[in-house]
């Protein structure tokens, strides 16, 4: 068996190295990790977020830059320590139950951003997929929208989360998702001949609160379903 010491053979970079190193163009999503485990006190809160700002304000120049965290005060608090950079509430959107509420729901980060003065969130595409009429909720509280998670290495389910409004997605397969979704975005729409005439005044009405997809678009959806349900 080798023996394998990971300070010296795999060390993690620092995040000055990764300002320093990396091609200044390219974003950070700089996440403020914590243990779930542990209660942490404003004091101790704002001790390693200040530690963290002090690198990003030192090396990260004209880089952009937004936060983004799991742990509401730290969320909060980094909002309230610095306003250069947009902080983003991470969430998984319902998926999994917390005993911290705030982290329970789409609605509940909703609430966190707004009283916070957060610029956006970041969600599960599940959350997103199994409560999509919280995207237009987030969308009129004048907040960013992004998603995460394995859903967003399957091209339909990016391109439905374009189709629903949400702003930007986090993935692992960059270039192959990029090319996928332009493809499907370049499609073009079949001709549907809709008989306006023909509806009743109760299917009009109907009609006007339902989305309207095409069959191309109900295809993805009914694909995306097996995954959505897991």
């Amino acid at each position: 068996m080798v023996n394998w010491n990971v300070q010296s053979e795999d060390a993690l970079c620092t995040l000055e190295e990764a300002f320093e190193k990396v091609n200044p163009r390219l974003g950070f999503n700089v996440e403020l990790k914590f243990d779930d485990s542990l209660e942490y006190t404003e004091e101790e809160l704002t001790r390693i977020l200040q530690a963290i700002l002090k690198v990003v304000f030192e090396y990260a120049k004209d880089r952009p830059i937004l936060f983004s965290s799991f742990q509401p005060d730290a969320a909060q608090l980094m909002r309230k320590l610095q306003g250069t950079y947009p902080v983003y509430f991470l969430t998984n959107g319902g998926t999994e139950l917390y005993a911290d509420v705030r982290r329970n729901s789409l609605e509940e980060a909703v609430k966190l951003c707004l009283a916070g003065g957060l610029q956006g969130i970041v969600s599960e595409a599940r959350g997103i997929f199994r409560h999509p009429a919280a995207v237009p909720k987030i969308k009129e509280a004048n907040l960013s929208l992004l998603t995460y998670g394995t859903l967003n290495n399957v091209p339909e389910a990016v391109y439905m989360q374009h189709l629903m409004g949400v702003n930007g997605v986090i993935v692992d397969l960059v270039p192959e998702i990029t090319e996928a979704v332009s493809e499907l975005i370049a499609l073009p729409e079949p001709d549907l001949d809709l008989e306006v005439g023909s509806l009743s005044n109760q299917a009009a009405a109907r009609g006007a609160t339902t989305p309207n997809f095409s069959q191309r678009e109900i295809s993805f959806l009914l694909r995306l379903i097996p995954e959505l349900v897991q």
